[in-house]
């Protein structure tokens, strides 16, 4: 297995988890109060974005050729962190 797939392979890992938690924390947002209904949809459809660009820059990496996918590195961790830092932000909101 090449570092490219073997970094794929472990982004996919994080981002799955990471999905899975923003997946419970959908749903705690849901069956919150009514009045933070709002607060909490627009945080989630930040959150969405967030995870949308880290599984797109995830399929770029994957996609790029072997001479090209270590230079995506640095913004695709850079992503990843801002999808972190945004659920680990909301998952604070909540308690």
């Amino acid at each position: 297995m090449s570092k490219r797939d073997e970094y794929v392979e472990k982004m996919k890992v994080q981002l799955d988890e990471l999905n899975s938690q923003f997946n419970e924390l959908e749903q705690k947002a849901k069956a919150g109060q009514q009045e933070l209904s709002k607060k909490y949809s627009e945080q989630l459809a930040q959150l969405h974005d967030a995870s949308q660009a880290a599984k797109a820059k995830m399929e770029e990496i994957a996609a790029a050729g072997e001479d090209k996918w270590e230079a995506l590195l640095a913004e695709g961790e850079k992503v990843h962190k801002a999808f972190v830092h945004s659920l680990n932000y909301f998952k604070s909101q909540l308690k």
